[in-house]
């Protein structure tokens, strides 16, 4: 078995790679997702492999974790915490969104108050017992919770259970005998962080998730066993590992991101081939749009993500900014009469208008077939056939409440989603102190290439890039991930009284915990252990993190340790204070099983220009230009072509604006440029 296959199930379309290491082969294709149950869309895709047997891993990106946080579709929960403390999840933060907004009001947490409970129990600060856990109190709130029988799961998270979990661990035992059935979540196994309300939060979310995400796996895994891959399943997890689909059962708040990860991993990927240190991702698919960073050749993983405006989930994932903007993102008027796009979608079912099947809303994609930007005859490579009258009728209804032509109106359409999705650039560049000048602009996601000259314009990018298979680029990122597995755990010590042997204990827990999950998936061989530590100045308010390559907390590795944060602080903020006690707050490890990547074919070297295939008219900003069309598979190593123009292939095409340039690189990336 030589073959893997990624696959990354949209809101529009699935979408599948396959690599065979035998052959060094990469095949891509795209089908319709299927929203009733997106597994028949899946299992649709798996029939055009042609041997089955012969693929070793199928791993797989999913939004149903996603979904059901978004819609607020999870499981009735029961909260379960120490005396005194039920309030928290409602409590909250002290901040608001809009400070001065008196109608501002707060986000709900996942479940009801009236599903809060206490138990009678209180660890210290400094994980000392104060009150013995009552283990009657807890067997009544069973009774309660059986008697109400509406509870679907629930979340424990105790009073400094980071420190120490037996208390935490015996109510679970007592519930999971008296409750015989339902889940169970503890925040010592989800998050054994600080931070009281943000613990409970992403504790609440995994026990929210898990009736949903197991029953669906549980179906997924029955009609995958069916056709004879159910053993050879892997899940892509939020930081860009994967899990099996029973450890992503047991702590689905692990998926809240699986679906985007594809398209960063990938990037990184390409970061190492092109030698391209700055890259911004703009991964525009049907439905939304994903942006994140590699700087450095590396993506920055988060542990600070919110589902909704004050509903964090703290664990580890790789940072990315998703807006509802997409192909599928449907036109209309607000109030004042002006013109809007999204969030709403056409989605797969119906789709835009030109899909022909029974949408009649203009959308994006409407809007590009309308100005000549996409062939409706060339769509996936010809193998569907876009109704261009469909999508004229509806631009035109559109237009007609504009007062517009119906060229300006799909024309304006563009432009207001293209703006849409400069906010989400801003939101990863801008807005974290990066300047877009440094980077290079990927662009993948089937619509991503349509739009991507446009965005390098008004984000002020000086370089754009297509990769292969921009359509199906998260699922190519997905036979390029390693298993990963990230463990973080608080530790609080000072510089003043630091307990080595606590440290390295807590470290190797760690470590062996990571490990041991890579075995579970069936990773065993070139396991990669990084281990690093955030701390601060005591009294500080927000953590530096340096990476600890020691294995344990010696003398000489701690000093090392306090000299490198000094150092450390002056680089990124401009001053240190040397004899001043430092704080460790949380240990964090990363383990990763390194797999074999595929090896990415070069281009034969170009002899001369290529030749378009044909032309036609697209609009621009300054109106209709008869503009030349290539093939980009017949694309060679070194070739350029100049703007306006357009580059057409299987699940994509390319815009090349005026005054822009676009060239061919060894490994049949498009390199575009002003």
């Amino acid at each position: 078995m030589s073959r893997v296959v990624g696959i990354d199930i949209g809101g529009t379309f699935t979408d599948f790679v396959s690599y065979d290491s035998a052959t060094g082969a990469i095949e891509n294709w795209k089908n319709l997702t299927t929203p009733a149950d997106p597994i028949d869309g899946v299992l649709e895709g798996l029939a055009s492999v042609d041997d089955l047997e012969g693929v070793r891993k199928i791993r797989l990106g999913t939004t149903i974790a996603t979904n059901a946080l978004l819609t607020r579709r999870g499981a009735k929960v029961a909260y379960v915490t120490t005396k005194g403390f039920r309030d928290v999840p409602f409590i909250q933060r002290g901040d608001r969104r809009s400070h001065y907004d008196i109608t501002w009001i707060k986000t709900k947490p996942l479940m009801k108050r009236a599903d809060c409970h206490e138990v009678d129990e209180r660890l210290s600060a400094k994980g000392e017992v104060v009150r013995s856990l009552d283990e009657a109190t807890v067997r009544e709130l069973a009774a309660r919770i059986r008697a109400d029988g509406t509870i679907e799961a629930v979340a424990i998270c105790t009073l400094f259970s980071y420190i120490d979990p037996a208390h935490e661990q015996r109510i679970r035992d007592i519930l999971a005998e008296e409750l015989p059935g339902i889940p169970i979540s503890i925040s010592y196994e989800v998050l054994p962080k600080w931070k009281e309300y943000d613990r409970a939060s992403t504790t609440i979310a995994d026990a929210y998730l898990k009736p949903v995400v197991s029953d669906n796996f549980r179906r997924m895994q029955q009609r995958l066993d069916a056709v004879g891959v159910g053993n050879r399943i892997g899940v892509i997890k939020s930081n860009g590992g994967e899990s099996t689909l029973a450890g992503a059962a047991q702590a689905p708040v692990q998926m809240t991101l699986s679906g985007p990860t594809g398209a960063v991993v990938a990037t990184r990927a390409l970061s190492q081939l092109t030698g391209i240190p700055h890259l911004v991702t703009f991964d525009m698919g049907g439905t939304s749009t994903d942006c994140s960073t590699v700087v450095d050749g590396m993506e920055h993983v988060t542990t600070s993500f919110e589902i909704e405006w004050g509903i964090p989930i703290q664990i580890p994932m790789i940072d990315i900014h998703t807006i509802g903007a997409g192909g599928g993102s449907i036109a209309w008027i607000d109030k004042g009469g002006m013109l809007r796009m999204g969030p709403q979608s056409a989605g797969a079912d119906p789709g835009p208008a030109c899909y022909g099947r029974g949408g009649v809303d203009a959308t994006v994609t409407d809007a590009n077939v309308v100005l000549g930007r996409i062939n409706p005859d060339f769509f996936l490579g010809g193998r569907m056939k876009l109704d261009a009258d469909a999508a004229h009728r509806a631009v035109e209804a559109v237009a007609a409440r504009l007062g517009l032509a119906v060229d300006e109106a799909a024309f304006a359409m563009v432009q207001i989603a293209n703006n849409n999705m400069l906010g989400a650039l801003r939101a990863v560049l801008l807005q974290r102190g990066l300047d877009p000048r440094d980077f290079t602009l990927v662009a993948s996601g089937g619509a991503g290439p349509v739009h991507v000259c446009d965005l390098m314009e008004i984000a002020g990018i000086p370089q754009g890039l297509v990769p292969n298979y921009p359509g199906q680029f998260s699922a190519f990122g997905f036979i390029m991930t390693d298993g990963r597995v990230d463990r973080h755990r608080t530790v609080q010590q000072t510089s003043k009284f630091f307990d080595g042997r606590r440290a390295s204990e807590a470290m190797t827990e760690l470590v062996n915990g990571a490990i041991g999950e890579l075995v579970e998936q069936g990773y065993s061989d070139q396991i990669e252990v990084y281990r690093s530590v955030e701390a601060r100045y005591l009294g500080q308010n927000h953590e530096l993190e340096l990476t600890f390559p020691a294995n344990e907390f010696t003398t000489e590795t701690v000093d090392d340790f306090w000299n490198r944060f000094h150092e450390e602080h002056q680089n990124r903020f401009g001053f240190s204070i040397p004899g001043e006690t430092i704080e460790t707050v949380n240990l964090k490890v990363v383990a990763v099983a390194v797999g074999n990547k595929p090896q990415m074919k070069e281009l034969a070297a170009a002899a001369g220009a290529p030749s378009a295939s044909g032309s036609r008219k697209v609009r621009y900003a300054d109106g209709w230009h008869e503009v030349p069309v290539y093939d980009r598979a017949g694309f060679l190593h070194g070739q350029e072509i100049k703007g306006p123009a357009v580059i057409e292939e299987n699940a994509s095409v390319t815009i090349l604006l005026p005054k822009q340039t676009l060239s061919v690189d060894r490994l049949g990336n498009l390199i575009i440029k002003f």
